[in-house]
């Protein structure tokens, strides 16, 4: 049965739906940065709990500092540095404290490698002397302060060193490092896109000790690019790329002694995947996360780096796959938090040193989305929750063994914390649908405001003079599921009229794009064309998450199929609307949600009559082993799974309107994906448009790429739609 309820969730004010001034949005002022949210950049607690520094760039004189601010009265207390007055450094866009905050490490110069790595040029800037001094004479990667701040290590060129800020010397402590072949302390490609980390290397509690990860991609399959640049020939970029079913790189676990020199290399009996180390509090335990390839078995061992033994503390299993989180934390006793789905919910757990479990700390029928920390002098640990709706977050804190539990947050929608270093204030962070992100300072322990800090009321008055539509919150009963959903009709809807439908949509693995926070740049889109006479809608389907493990997991080996069932149905319920043109229905997503407007408007050709695929994925066999496998198990298991969804294996089914974008420099999806959809469609004598963005990567933008792309949009839509 499909049941669309169409009641509003409160989202709080709704100062967008005053009577309109007639200003329209334009897509010059979206791309020109017109609507850009003031936030806190860079925001540190410093070790006393009492005072924060925030990373602030003058846009008029372009100059960059860092500024310490006090907690109780918010006010500035003093620049612990500014580019202005460093001749060296004419400006810089991070920084690091080293731990007795004595040394900042700066990064200038950065530039992208892929999704998360950067190299730059960095600094040690000591406070106290105003030192300052480069750490490396090139650019490197993921430079990292040892405990005492004397020395750091990085990687250059796939090999891993140490510079010592005292002597001005640097040690090389690898030597093999190869590109497409051996890489030290960084990971590779796809685990820095899929297992989202870079740094492969870790610091001892005593600085005595490094921990690193070595990749041997000797059997990685190539991918090359062409970069067209602006000179006579073309480059090819090549780089190791491990599609479904192929070879991943060969990963080992080694142990560098800074007394000795030595490097050790341990014994984890041959895992097929690391996709986490981190060192307990005592200075020879290191805690390591193995996986298996179907990513079914996640292991957390124990290593004694001064007997290179190996022990289990637990294991994770799933009859789908187990999820890879940042949210291990070693306590004081290497007691540690850990978290789990193990009751069909994310939820967080206490376990002793031993593996043991002591405690299941959060529990319910609702997922936890993010954890902040934990207090031990107070036993408090430190959540971010959807206990108040799946499309909301809040913040809670909560005693180790699931008692008294309190909520932080006030305002419903989405909130946000970044606790002092004690734990004694935090800043909350709140948007919704209707208010812009608000950050305002609390006392943690009796949860009363001090202070607001930022509010952006001034780009909320400035959008009181354009034509907006607040988006509705409601839920859709599709295919069994109640789906969550929201809408933006016209400023001057008249529901006697009908009106053109464009649905938009994600709906990756865990993903949600049906959430109350503050409009992001294709919400600004959506009320361009909401202002042009369209409806716009949302609907989260099976496989999206925080509803629980089993509606995330529910399209495991089918990745696409019941998803655009839902879309498609939806889609039918919506146009049962007395006021949707059931005629003039599309549809368009990005990546994933590009293979979904995709199938859509094969699948679903008597529903919708116009696509919009941007990147999109058109067969899971081109695309990387750790994602797709997660989910789809290798293209040799699973042919079916792989070929039925496919839809270049049907381009027969296209009547509709559809029009495909891709970047030919997109080393995340690639090209080939558009490629073989172009030469499919064109077998089949189907008319479709299509637009290469020469050079441009996953996210097509640089430039007037961004402006060119959603105007060729905007144009396809009104005359196809």
């Amino acid at each position: 049965m499909i049941r669309i309820i169409l009641s509003c969730v409160a989202v709080g004010c709704l100062c967008l739906s005053a009577p309109a001034q007639g200003k329209q949005i334009t897509l010059e002022e979206i791309y020109g940065g017109a609507y850009r949210t003031e936030g806190l950049e860079a925001l540190r607690s410093l070790q006393n709990g009492l005072e924060y520094t925030v990373l602030n760039y003058d846009r008029t004189t372009r100059n960059s500092s860092i500024d310490k601010y006090d907690y109780r009265t918010l006010e500035k207390v003093e620049t612990l540095f500014s580019a202005a007055d460093v001749q060296e450094i004419p400006n810089f866009s991070g920084y690091e404290f080293s731990n007795d905050e004595s040394k900042i490490l700066l990064a200038t110069e950065v530039e992208s490698i892929y999704r998360r790595s950067t190299l730059g040029v960095y600094y040690v800037y000591t406070i106290d002397s105003k030192e300052i001094v480069q750490v490396a004479p090139t650019k490197i990667q993921e430079p990292a302060f040892s405990p005492n701040g004397t020395k750091v290590a990085y990687v250059a060129h796939n090999n891993l060193f140490v510079y010592d800020v005292p002597t001005n010397t640097t040690t090389q402590l690898t030597t093999d490092g190869l590109k497409n072949k051996i890489i030290n302390g960084v990971t590779d490609w796809v685990y820095e896109e899929e297992f989202a980390f870079v740094r492969a290397f870790e610091w001892n509690s005593n600085g005595t000790k490094i921990a690193f990860l070595r990749f041997d991609e000797t059997l990685v399959p190539e991918f090359s690019m062409d970069v067209y640049g602006d000179e006579l020939y073309p480059k090819q970029h090549v780089f190791k790329y491990p599609k479904a079913g192929e070879a991943n790189a060969e990963v080992s676990l080694h142990i560098y002694d800074l007394g000795t020199g030595k490097i050790d290399a341990i014994d984890l009996g041959s895992p097929y995947y690391i996709p986490r180390i981190k060192w307990m509090q005592h200075p020879h335990y290191l805690s390591v996360q193995t996986l298996n390839r179907h990513q079914n078995s996640l292991k957390l061992h124990a290593v004694n780096t001064a007997d290179r033994s190996v022990s289990l503390l637990l294991e994770e299993q799933d009859k789908a796959y187990v999820d890879v989180t940042n949210d291990l934390t070693f306590l004081n006793d290497d007691r540690f938090i850990w978290t789990s789905e193990r009751d069909g919910y994310k939820h967080l757990y206490l376990y002793n040193a031993k593996g043991k479990l002591l405690h299941q700390v959060t529990k319910g029928n609702w997922e936890v989305t993010k954890y902040y920390g934990y207090d031990e002098k107070k036993d408090k640990v430190y959540y971010q929750s959807v206990e108040n709706g799946t499309i909301n977050r809040e913040v809670f804190s909560i005693q180790s063994n699931g008692k008294n539990k309190k909520k932080l947050s006030e305002k419903t929608g989405t909130n946000d914390a970044s606790f002092s270093a004690t734990y004694a204030y935090f800043i909350n962070t709140f948007s919704s649908d209707t208010t812009p992100p608000e950050y305002t300072l609390y006392a943690t322990s009796t949860r009363n405001k001090i202070k607001d800090i930022k509010d952006n009321k001034a780009l909320l008055n400035k959008l009181k003079d354009y034509n907006l539509s607040h988006k509705v919150f409601s839920t859709i009963t599709i295919n069994g599921n109640d789906l969550n959903m929201w809408m933006i009709k016209p400023k001057d809807f008249d529901p006697s009229k009908k009106y053109p439908l464009l649905m938009f949509q994600y709906s990756g693995p865990g993903s949600q794009q049906v959430a109350n926070r503050w409009m992001g740049v294709n919400d600004y889109w959506h009320q361009i064309l909401a202002a042009e006479g369209y409806i716009i809608a949302c609907v989260d389907g099976r496989g999206t998450g925080f509803k629980g493990s089993d509606f995330k997991k529910s399209t495991y080996l089918n990745l696409v199929k019941y998803e655009t069932e839902d879309q498609i149905a939806a889609a039918k319920a919506l146009s049962d609307l007395p006021y949707i043109d059931e005629k003039r229905t599309g549809i368009w997503g990005w990546s994933f949600g590009g293979h979904m407007a995709t199938n859509c408007i094969l699948k679903g050709n008597d529903v919708f009559e116009t696509a919009i695929a941007v990147a999109p994925v058109t067969s899971w066999r081109f695309y990387d082993t750790i994602y797709t496998e997660r989910f789809m198990r290798t293209p040799q298991e699973n042919a079916a799974g792989y070929d039925n969804e496919s839809p270049f294996n049907y381009p027969e089914l296209l009547k509709g309107n559809f029009l495909l974008v891709h970047g030919s420099g997109d080393d995340n999806v690639h090209v080939q994906n558009s490629m073989r959809m172009i030469e499919a469609l064109v077998q089949a004598n189907k008319p479709f448009d299509w637009a290469i963005y020469p050079d441009k990567n996953h996210g097509i933008y640089g430039g007037n790429t961004r402006l060119h792309l959603f105007a060729k949009m905007t144009q396809f839509i009104k005359e196809k739609l």
